[in-house]
């Protein structure tokens, strides 16, 4: 039995095909997504996710983190979903994540234990909400 699903932005594809696997390993249904716009369209056509776990920055800077949290932020299906900031900022903080509509935030390199606990932390939040 899947553990839930978890859409994955990320626009460096080892990365987004390492999580993808890690996170397959451990029983989610993962979708991917190269950044935030890619992201929206998808999910204006398929499932919504129960996580969505969310690089900042990319280098075309249309469809940052920024811009598609203030996308889900309007779309009723999208603002429920908890979401995982994932970053190398090294200024970025839990409170600044909250702030900005996310769940968590994880500073880059992190430990796969460290995300899955973020993970079952935000997915469990999800489930008393």
């Amino acid at each position: 039995m899947a553990a839930g699903t978890i859409l994955v932005i990320e626009d460096d594809i080892i990365q987004r095909e390492g999580l993808a696997t890690m996170l397959r390993r451990q029983g989610f249904t993962v979708l991917t997504s190269l950044d935030g716009n890619d992201a929206l369209n998808k999910l204006s056509n398929g499932p919504v996710p129960d996580l969505i776990l969310l690089d900042m920055l990319n280098p075309s800077g249309y469809g940052d983190g920024w811009w598609f949290l203030e996308q889900c932020q309007h779309l009723p299906a999208l603002s429920a979903v908890p979401v995982i900031i994932l970053t190398a900022f090294p200024f970025a903080n839990k409170a600044g994540a909250v702030s900005l509509g996310a769940a968590g935030l994880l500073r880059k390199p992190f430990e796969a234990e460290a995300l899955l606990l973020e993970i079952r932390r935000c997915l469990s939040m999800a489930e008393r909400s």
